[in-house]
């Protein structure tokens, strides 16, 4: 799997921005309301928001078939990642130090299910399916070989499988519910198991949830140009993907002496390589919270976190 394979979240946006037209108008409005919460400097969460996860583990052979010590170390990664509590946090260069920031987020396998009976929180699937496409998304529906959401309003959706041609992807937020979630391929799912180095840190799932939070990639998508951007002031403008284990400073688009950000959850370098998200991202994931994933927040906490943000 090379490192251009990372991730297939923007083709499968580039999609649904095709052939589904409310898709397109969700999104416009929560970039607008992202901007709203920055002009208004909406104070930042203090509360932790816990995120119910299903792992629909969809397998064609028996080693694809996880165990729960691998889903329970991919949790375990997902709760350091998004809480600046990994261990290799002391890792960012000093000058981004003061950038890393705590999401206040973590996640936690369901214990309900959508009818409100109790749940271990994983669904098993066997398939006869060899190899998933992100192409059409089957592995999130039961008649195709896959296994359906669970309420997108309620659950975060995690499908791991045997994935074709990227390490995961992600449905950004305003998609329909249907394929709401995220999908990763079995060998770069956790620390264990099925897991492959050098994607075998957890970080594959880290990065596509972020996505699943509104989050782009670091170097704003235009190739190896210096004009996109990640709509986030706090992360510097880079020339393309980094892959690998790059070392710092890297340097790309005029961004001396510091460089590029690679360390960041949201560019393609190796697991081991990546490990911040900024205070600017976090606020990112808080605009998607307070809007279009509002489901998951308190009913008092929904609303203290829309008071003063003009709509």
């Amino acid at each position: 799997m090379s490192g251009s394979d990372r991730c297939a979240t923007m083709p499968v946006h580039h999609h649904l921005l095709a052939t589904t037209p409310r898709y397109a108008v969700a999104l416009a409005a929560l970039e607008n309301e992202t901007l709203a919460r920055k002009t208004a400097r909406a104070a930042a969460r203090e509360e932790v928001v816990t995120i119910p996860v299903v792992v629909h583990v969809v397998y064609n052979t028996d080693e694809q078939n996880i165990g729960q010590e691998q889903i329970d170390s991919q949790l375990k990664i997902l709760n350091e990642d998004f809480r600046r509590a990994n261990p290799d946090a002391g890792q960012v260069p000093e000058v981004w130090r003061d950038l890393a920031a705590d999401a206040l987020l973590e996640f936690a396998l369901a214990t309900t299910g959508p009818d409100g009976e109790p749940t271990s929180g994983v669904v098993r699937k066997e398939t006869s399916v060899a190899e998933f496409s992100p192409d059409g998304d089957a592995v999130k529906f039961n008649d195709r070989g896959g296994s359906n959401a669970w309420p997108a309003d309620r659950y975060l959706n995690v499908w791991v499988c045997p994935l074709k041609d990227a390490l995961g992807y992600a449905q950004f937020p305003g998609g329909p519910p249907e394929t709401d979630g995220v999908v990763i391929l079995y060998t770069a799912f956790g620390t264990t198991g099925t897991a492959t180095a050098p994607y075998n840190g957890g970080r594959t799932a880290t990065h596509e949830i972020g996505h699943w939070f509104n989050l782009r990639h670091i170097w704003g998508d235009d190739g190896t140009g210096c004009a996109g951007s990640d709509f986030v002031e706090d992360t510097p403008n880079q020339g393309g993907a980094n892959r690998g284990t790059p070392d710092f400073p890297k340097t790309s688009c005029d961004n001396a002496p510091n460089g590029d950000m690679f360390m960041n959850y949201m560019d393609y370098v190796e697991d081991a390589a990546m490990f911040m998200f900024t205070k600017g991202q976090a606020e990112r994931m808080d605009a998607a919270l307070a809007g279009p994933r509002s489901s998951f927040l308190p009913s008092q906490l929904r609303e203290s976190m829309r008071a003063g943000i003009p709509v």
